[in-house]
């Protein structure tokens, strides 16, 4: 039950309505008795958005698509980690200063380390928003090589050089050589799920293929490298790692992983 002392967290983006995070965290918070609630904010100009996290009190923010980077403008701080990889996307509170963290590279290193060690392996993402700039800095902080795929040239080679990783746009994917492809886009995504973000052709037997997206869980770039004879991984192992630790900063107790996972699986298989 709700009441005058229950807690506010959400999740700011743009678009959000396919978002997992609300089923995710408020059973997460009934599962070990937090009385707090989680909610989906369709947030199109972050700066009033970080203004209202200020005003209503809202304890922590999960921050997505497409304001991972932009945000960082009007927070109090980032801490350091956030800071080297030039994106956020979680908001906590610091002795009231409105810190901006970055959660996404550790679980996506999780995620990856679940399949294949990261260390000399050569990873292509595909993308250059604040999730390609997170997961190509953990890579690269392990030792593994990078390229940047992107569509937009300009963008692309911004991130290769902030990565000191290579760069190939989108047009000349073709003739990329890499052990793991990871696609950190949009694209595929609930409702558009028939969309690719890579031609299916680069596909190939031994090749470990990640998406990101969770929703849905098979994406369509997944069922192509599955024809294909790749091994896959889905969003959903990065998407709860990312999430467990943001329920640890927020709450300070342990995020019950397995239980998280179970729920979105079960929300997600119906």
């Amino acid at each position: 039950m709700m009441d005058a002392s229950t807690l506010l967290y959400g999740v700011f983006g743009n678009p959000v309505g396919h978002s997992m995070s609300p089923v995710l965290f408020n059973q997460a918070f009934l599962h070990l008795g937090i009385n707090a609630v989680y909610l989906a904010f369709p947030v199109t100009d972050i700066q009033p958005g970080v203004a209202a996290v200020r005003t209503l009190g809202i304890r922590g923010v999960s921050v997505t698509i497409p304001h991972k980077i932009g945000i960082m403008a009007f927070l109090d701080g980032v801490d350091d980690l956030a800071g080297r990889i030039g994106a956020v996307n979680t908001l906590v509170w610091e002795q009231n200063r409105l810190v901006g963290r970055n959660s996404d590279c550790s679980g996506a290193m999780r995620a990856i380390e679940d399949h294949t060690p990261i260390a000399g392996k050569r990873f292509a993402i595909i993308g250059a928003g604040g999730a390609a700039r997170a997961i190509g800095f953990g890579i690269k902080h392990q030792n593994g090589q990078v390229v940047i795929v992107n569509r937009s040239i300009g963008r692309g080679e911004q991130l290769a050089d902030d990565l000191n990783a290579e760069f190939l746009p989108l047009s000349s994917a073709e003739s990329l050589d890499c052990h793991m492809l990871i696609n950190a886009t949009s694209v595929g995504m609930t409702p558009a799920t028939s969309a690719m973000p890579v031609p299916a052709g680069i596909l190939h037997s031994g090749m470990i293929v990640m998406d990101i997206i969770y929703n849905p869980l098979k994406t369509e770039l997944l069922n192509q490298a599955a024809r294909r004879g790749c091994t896959t991984i889905d969003g959903l192992s990065m998407f709860v790692y990312q999430a467990a630790c943001q329920f640890e900063w927020w709450t300070g107790k342990p995020a019950p992983v397995a239980f998280m996972k179970q729920v979105v699986l079960e929300r997600l298989t119906r």
